[in-house]
């Protein structure tokens, strides 16, 4: 159905709205949205200057004055924003109806990483995990865009059901979870799969479900978490033991197993509370040879460059992206968009907390990114498909009459 715009009569100064399959909707460019954009802007410049310092460093090569990964991080970027512009068009209910769709191409993207017989150049083991698919000009990582598709299919499933109140009506929830986490899984990838679980708790409670539900979960998982242990891999049981080594104190790993996270903490250290300039920057990067410095352990090297005040100015960032997100979930009556905005919230808050613990030392190195300011393609254009998506629901506001989203009795289930 075509849109057709109105006003709504005796309101002055009201803003028009526009009528079409979704009902009465009010269009409007003011909103928290552009605080979430503005901030994924701020980082991702940082991020393009910080891939450059941790990549560029005196002779090195270089193209149009960048290290060739910055240029490429840059040329990404614009991809992303545009991105991130043709997902504001259509009305973002459009995006869950296509939602199933998107997590069975997802899935398949995900079966297609783990067939045994799919030549090398095409899927090519880093760092012991099969996540990537080579596509020539670069490199496409199917559980980034799992991450968009499952936030898309939970906030579908629960927009406007009850069930998930009660404990047995999580299950349906826990089936939908299971099939692209145990993919993702069998990578293995973990520190991707860690994500999801607090992305799922955080649009569950935004809908309903009882805290005491999800406490209980949470309590049988942590008791069930030793049993898991012997099934882990090699190289996972020893960042495991690489990080309680840390917590003892005991530095015999120093030039072995807690080699990346030791040299990460030195170049925190050396940043001091203000930083330091960039040639003395880019030394301490160089000779220190930090593994990963431009992608897992960026973090590191921005605090070397800009001290412990830059790095809170980082942290604050993405603070300003997440209460983007949540205003825009409080602004948002539809159901659908709210879960959604609570959902990419929740996914780029774990993804912050977990690396910059990585690059304190405070958890294993597992391979999770810095959002929007490590080194990837993939990764840096879905980060926009984020904001764009996050944008659309800013933008659009259901206008009476709707329906009740999420507001139960104390005894309602």
């Amino acid at each position: 159905m075509a849109s057709i715009p109105f006003m709504p009569a005796g309101v002055p100064g009201a803003r028009p709205y526009v009528t079409d399959a979704h009902g009465r909707w009010a269009i409007t460019f003011v909103h928290a949205g552009w605080v979430s954009a503005l901030a994924a802007l701020g980082l991702s410049l940082l991020g393009v200057y910080a891939i450059d310092l941790a990549l560029r460093s005196g002779g090195d090569e270089t193209v149009a004055g960048f290290a060739p990964r910055a240029l490429r991080q840059l040329i990404f970027l614009g991809v992303g924003m545009g991105a991130a512009g043709v997902i504001t068009l259509p009305h973002y209910r459009l995006y869950g109806r296509l939602a199933w769709p998107a997590m069975v191409i997802s899935v398949g993207l995900l079966v297609f990483l783990l067939l045994p017989f799919v030549p090398e150049w095409i899927v090519k083991p880093e760092n012991g995990a099969r996540g990537w698919i080579n596509l020539g000009i670069t490199k496409l990582q199917p559980a980034e865009l799992a991450k968009i598709a499952y936030v898309l299919v939970v906030a579908h499933y629960l927009r406007f059901r009850s069930s998930h109140r009660k404990f047995l009506g999580l299950i349906p929830i826990a089936l939908i979870s299971a099939v692209p986490l145990g993919l993702i899984t069998l990578q293995p990838d973990l520190g991707t799969v860690l994500l999801f679980i607090p992305t799922l708790f955080g649009i569950l409670l935004a809908a309903g479900a009882r805290l005491r539900h999800l406490t209980i979960i949470v309590v049988v998982a942590a008791l069930a978490a030793p049993a898991v242990y012997p099934a882990l891999k090699p190289h996972q049981k020893v960042r495991i033991q690489a990080l309680i080594k840390q917590v003892q104190g005991d530095r015999q790993g120093a030039e072995d197993i807690n080699y990346q996270s030791f040299t990460a903490q030195t170049l925190v250290g050396a940043g001091g509370w203000f930083g330091n300039g960039d040639a003395h920057a880019r030394a301490l990067v160089r000779f220190n040879r930090l593994p990963e410095r431009h992608n897992d352990m960026v973090f590191a090297v921005i605090v070397a460059r800009f001290g412990l005040f830059g790095g809170m100015l980082v942290l604050l960032l993405y603070l300003l992206w997440i209460a983007g997100a949540l205003f825009t979930a409080a602004n948002t009556r539809d159901p659908f968009g709210r879960l959604v905005a609570v959902g990419l919230a929740g996914f780029i808050a774990a993804q912050v907390v977990v690396n910059v613990g990585m690059n304190i030392g405070l958890v294993p190195i597992i391979g999770v990114t810095l959002p929007f300011v490590s080194y990837g393609g993939s990764s840096l254009i879905t980060l926009w498909m984020t904001t764009g998506l996050l944008l659309n629901i800013a933008m659009r506001r259901a206008l009476p009459p709707y329906r009740p989203s999420f507001e139960y009795a104390d005894g309602d289930e």
